[in-house]
């Protein structure tokens, strides 16, 4: 765990190739293992203002060990952070592998894929790079693709996987405008090149699966309809090519073992850091969630349970006191009055707007020490974190919690001639919506949010909690990504919010290694 930007995607990497050293077993399966970070960070990874490589999307690596030897491993993923697809703010980039493909293909296949200029391209904010970067970013592209045929991904896979990449960035820069004849919504003229280069024909259908709403039915709103269809429509298209890559991943370095023996296991969990920006949005808030999530589990075990455990033993002790975020959960998750319930009850309501649900957190939270009402012309409001206060703007709100597709749009996609696009829309139930859960753990209840994955911020808690956790706290040197720069009071500020001066404490004057009693006879 750490901040953006601290090096927890790093230290995985190196954490993986230290243990694939000391285990030395199936060479390939080994190497397999090792190429499935570089293929993820292409697929899941952004440049953003804090970091240049920042993981948009939580994983966890499951390594399964027999007899000493790495036998298969499991990748779970959560809150890919899809409106990264549709837009991105001053400052940041798209996903890598968007800039990877234009960089890294040929001439004749970006004509295959119907790819041009990539200034044109809305979804990439018309921004590519220097000679330089561009350069990288082919060497990059290659790396994937190597990565992709170590791993095991068939040739048509990667082709039909790369030609809805195509299709989303040309998805992009598809307009609309009023029909003269009857007041209706069509694709605009200057844009049709663009529709039928996203080689799916979804868009044209599009205007008859949207219906304006009864109470503002202006063509303008029925532009706008189109428009955030459009972006769904984007949207859920690269969600589900992230996550058949995972499935495909698991598939491939799923263990083959001999059922009579157990597996041992290691678990590596590599979580988006906690982010505080200029311009903080939902996807900010569910990151900064699951890392409350994260310090509330550290604090139950590393303060919690530990001292609980000494009074029990009856040793001498005194109460080393730390910095409790139950509150702030509280606030966030509590129900029915919790920040989350209110938004899904927002979210219910089809009059509802981001500034009903504003109002609404207003007077609910009014007094609440870990809450502030916004201040100024920009509708939001502020959350006092366990690293410090960031200010949330409510804009989008709740559009993205809905993050809704219109209904006729997956049999479209089923419908599709390319063979993966439709096998991605084919058997998937529709996503659950986020719900709200209790963890039961040596008496404590900790709230979880439910991401609409099967693998959910619950199921990897409880999995944590079963387990016996290391931490890794990854501390950010400088806040200018410069390399041998180490700026003491961004360190300082790191080290008190994470509780780090008070677990030096428990550690200094605690019990921190703890052998058998078989082991300490036999030393």
């Amino acid at each position: 765990s750490g901040e953006s930007g601290a090096g927890k995607t790093e230290s995985t990497k190196l954490l993986l190739q230290h243990i694939m050293n000391l285990c030395k077993g199936n060479l390939q399966l080994e190497q397999q293992i090792l190429q499935v970070n570089p293929l993820l960070e292409a697929f899941g990874n952004a440049q953003t203002v804090m970091n240049d490589n920042s993981s948009r999307f939580g994983k966890y690596i499951q390594l399964r060990f027999q007899k000493n030897t790495v036998r298969g491993a499991k990748l779970s993923e959560y809150l890919l952070e899809k409106s990264r697809v549709v837009q991105q703010d001053t400052g940041e980039r798209n996903f890598h592998i968007f800039y990877y493909m234009f960089a890294g293909l040929s001439s004749e296949e970006k004509e295959m894929y119907g790819l041009l200029d990539p200034s044109l391209y809305r979804y990439i904010s018309g921004r590519f790079g220097t000679q330089d970067v561009a350069q990288r970013w082919k060497h990059k592209y290659q790396e994937v693709c190597n990565a992709l045929d170590m791993v095991g991904f068939q040739e048509q896979e990667q082709v039909d996987m790369q030609a809805i990449l195509a299709g989303v960035l040309s998805l992009g820069n598809v307009t609309f405008e009023p029909e003269e004849s009857n007041g209706s919504v069509k694709v605009s003229e200057a844009s049709r090149g663009w529709l039928k280069a996203a080689a799916v024909n979804i868009l044209s259908q599009l205007v008859c699966c949207v219906s304006c709403s009864p109470w503002s039915p202006s063509v303008s709103c029925c532009c706008s309809l189109c428009a955030d269809a459009r972006d769904s429509i984007a949207k859920v298209a690269y969600g589900r090519v992230f996550g058949w890559i995972v499935c495909k991943v698991n598939e491939l370095l799923a263990e083959n073992v001999d059922p009579d023996v157990e597996l041992r296991e290691i678990g590596i969990l590599d979580i988006f850091g906690f982010e505080n920006f200029a311009v903080n949005r939902f996807e900010q808030l569910c990151i900064n969630l699951a890392n409350e999530q994260l310090q509330h589990f550290f604090n139950q075990h590393i303060f919690q349970m530990e001292q609980a455990a000494y009074k029990a033993e009856e040793l001498p002790w005194e109460t080393i006191t730390f910095n409790n975020n139950e509150p702030v959960l509280s606030l966030l998750l509590a129900k029915p009055l919790g920040l989350l319930s209110l938004l899904d009850e927002q979210s219910a309501f089809p009059q509802a707007t981001d500034k009903t649900f504003v109002d609404k957190l207003n007077s609910s939270f009014k007094g609440n020490l870990h809450f502030q009402s916004g201040r100024g012309r920009v509708l939001g409001f502020s959350i006092i974190h366990y690293a410090g206060k960031v200010q949330y703007t409510a804009g989008g709100f709740l559009e993205k919690n809905r993050d809704t597709l219109p209904a006729n749009i997956r049999g479209l996609f089923i419908n599709s001639i390319t063979p993966l696009l439709s096998v991605l829309f084919q058997g998937i139930p529709h996503e659950p919506r986020p719900t709200v859960a209790r963890v039961k753990c040596e008496d404590e209840a900790l709230l979880i949010f439910l991401c609409p994955r099967q693998h959910s911020l619950m199921v990897l808690m409880e999995r944590m909690y079963s387990a016996n956790p290391h931490f890794v706290r990854c501390i950010k040197p400088n806040s200018q990504k410069e390399p041998g720069v180490v700026d003491n009071q961004v360190v300082l500020l790191q080290l008190r919010y994470n509780g780090l001066l008070e677990t030096i404490r428990i550690r200094r004057d605690g019990f921190s290694w703890r052998p058998s009693f078989e082991e300490f006879a036999e030393r």
